[in-house]
Parts: structure tokens; C-alpha cells; sequence
């Protein structure tokens, strides 16, 4: 496992980058600026927003608003799954409650 930090060119709308990067990010890193590289052409080419900068602002405010929906969701889809389970265990704990009354009644 190398962890050593090396720099990296990146090219993000046209433009390229150097940034420091280490072996084991590289992959993440690449996959980063494919998927930033995507909303800024999007951005661009639905005409709306003109100039590098207030496209790359533009799909910024774009991805904060998916990252927070995401979030958003996730957090209640968490909070379902948690609430599930509660129930399966209050299930459980009755099931178990029944079935030792039952071994106790029966052993008297």
C-alpha cells in the first residue's frame, strides 16, 4: 500500500489541474472529475448560463442540491429501517415472552 502523495494533472472544463493525490484515491479522484466534468457540460449546453465560471457555479448549486436531496433521503430511509426493526424486536420479545410462559406453565 503506497500512500505516498503525487500530483496529479486533471483536466476539468478545459482546463487542467494539478493536484496532489495519493495511489489508493487515484481511482475516486478520476471518477470525481469524470462525474464533474459531466454537470458542467450539462450545465453549458442547456444554454441557460453563459461564462466558465457561472456554469462551474451553476452545476456546483446543482450538485449541493442532488448531495442534499440524497442525504435527505437516506436519512429518512434510515430512519424507516430503524423503525422496522424496532418493531420486529418488540415481535420478537413477545414471541419469546409467550413461549416461556408457556414452558414455565407447563413444567408446573
Amino acid at each position: 500500500m503506497n500512500s505516498a502523495v503525487k500530483p496529479i494533472t486533471l483536466t476539468i472544463l478545459d482546463k487542467d489541474y494539478v493536484v496532489g493525490c495519493t495511489e489508493e484515491e487515484r481511482v475516486a479522484l478520476f471518477a470525481s472529475v469524470d462525474f464533474l466534468n459531466h454537470k458542467l457540460k450539462e450545465q453549458r449546453e442547456s444554454g441557460k448560463v453563459i461564462g466558465n465560471e457561472r456554469v462551474a457555479v451553476m452545476a456546483a448549486l446543482n450538485i449541493a442540491h442532488e448531495l442534499l436531496a440524497n442525504r435527505q433521503q437516506l436519512e429518512a430511509t434510515a430512519a424507516g429501517v430503524g423503525d422496522g426493526l424496532e418493531r420486529i424486536q418488540q415481535k420478537i420479545d413477545a414471541a419469546l415472552a409467550r413461549t416461556g410462559s408457556l414452558s414455565s406453565s407447563g413444567t408446573n
